[in-house]
């Protein structure tokens, strides 16, 4: 019955754009054996389109992940994908969230829920069928929209007419939600960021301003985890022309010092930044002269690979820069001892921080883009069998003398050189 009233009460059944492209990624994702496996798992199962995918396809955005909600608790989820032979792993059952991988596609499913009890950081819940219930759990009305795989929408929040009027609205008392998890303060200045068309509210300011203390309470890795989200989402330009935002989020993130240099960025700057990765866009929000670096990575627990790349963007421009820093003889070095990784993110620092672009830069830039990381033209077994130098400590300093010298000579080394380097 209450699956019934959902469809007559709280649905659209327009054959607009929205259900079109709803229905559109149905078919043209593996998402429809999801949707085949818990739907046709009982009588009542029932599995929806939740979050971010429907909020890109009300705005005609392209959508990047999906997200689903059903009434099947973990166990029952876990039954049907095993039924269905659909690959799975865990990723946070505990809060009824498992995820799905089909070919080259990921899906989030996670189970209806009610809160039993937060504390601002973590929650306590349990599982639900009921889908109201649910939705009035959520932050935002844009986050608690529903469809189903035809398009029909569960919206009991009006989330489609506030996405689209660029409203966001907490669901239920501001404060209180954000009392039940503080990072509810960042998704908050997140989303108003990327959908707002209006000025802020100054009362809810205050709330989070009065709350913002509260971010202390929340681990690491979920605050850099909705950090990424912030970078990833391509508001740093509209952050530093937004005041109010931008206060708060260097009270949450004292490293990002350097915020206010997207509020002008150069040409090339305003041209490629939606190509940049989080890690690049990073190194140009806290690299400056000091150990800012350093204690954001040990703060936030940086992975090794993601450290090596920030320091050495740090380490190239904390050091004289001269004429020969951008030599194509000298990129070569950091292009062969350190990757093609390396060049590219030096150059690209240097360009989008400059007041004047230089041409010479971009064309490096292109250069390393394609290049092929050469292989030293000669090996110990070489020195060994043609000059009879033998295995050891020799053996291995003159074969990097050879490198050093083929590396200098922009990977081009002759016999004549090669002979006069054993013979030293």
């Amino acid at each position: 019955m209450n699956k019934f009233l959902d469809k007559i009460l709280l649905r659209t059944n327009n054959l607009d754009y929205i259900s079109l492209a709803i229905k559109d990624l149905s078919l043209k994702t593996p998402v429809n054996k999801i949707f085949n496996a818990i739907n046709n798992h009982s009588d009542t199962s029932e599995i929806r389109y939740v979050g971010g995918c429907l909020r890109k396809i009300i705005r005609r955005e392209k959508v990047d992940d999906i997200d689903l909600a059903t009434n099947l608790n973990p166990k029952e989820v876990i039954s049907a994908l095993k039924k269905n032979d659909i690959n799975f792993y865990e990723t946070g059952i505990e809060h009824g969230t498992i995820t799905v991988i089909i070919e080259d596609h990921k899906f989030e499913i996670t189970s209806l829920r009610e809160d039993i009890n937060t504390d601002g950081r973590h929650a306590k819940v349990k599982f639900s069928i009921d889908w109201k219930k649910d939705a009035s759990r959520r932050d935002f009305s844009i986050n608690s929209i529903y469809s189903d795989a035809n398009g029909n929408l569960f919206d009991p929040f009006n989330g489609k007419k506030d996405l689209e009027n660029g409203l966001i609205k907490f669901i239920g008392n501001p404060e209180e939600r954000i009392k039940e998890d503080y990072l509810r303060i960042l998704r908050y200045l997140r989303f108003f960021l990327i959908y707002s068309n209006h000025k802020h509210d100054q009362e809810i300011l205050k709330i989070l301003r009065k709350n913002i203390t509260g971010i202390s309470n929340l681990s690491k890795d979920r605050l850099f985890d909705e950090l990424k989200k912030f970078i990833k989402s391509k508001v740093l330009e509209k952050l530093s022309n937004d005041k109010y935002s931008s206060e708060l989020i260097e009270i949450i993130f004292p490293q990002l010092k350097k915020i206010q240099f997207f509020k002008n960025p150069n040409s090339f700057a305003k041209a490629k930044l939606d190509e940049c990765d989080v890690i690049f866009l990073l190194s140009l929000l806290i690299i400056d002269d000091s150990d800012n670096l350093e204690f954001f990575m040990y703060k936030f627990n940086i992975s090794k690979k993601n450290q090596k790349r920030l320091k050495i963007i740090n380490d190239f421009f904390n050091t004289k820069i001269s004429n020969t820093s951008f030599s194509e003889r000298n990129l070569n070095k950091l292009f062969y001892y350190n990757g093609k990784q390396a060049v590219i993110d030096v150059l690209s620092y240097r360009l989008f921080v400059s007041k004047k672009i230089d041409k010479k830069l971009i064309a490096l830039l292109e250069i390393f883009k394609s290049k092929i990381m050469p292989t030293l033209p000669i090996t110990a077994h070489t020195l060994m069998s043609e000059h009879n130098i033998p295995e050891g400590k020799t053996l291995g300093s003159k074969l990097k003398m050879i490198e050093e010298e083929w590396v200098d000579n922009n990977f081009e080394l002759s016999s004549k050189q090669i002979n006069k380097i054993i013979s030293r």
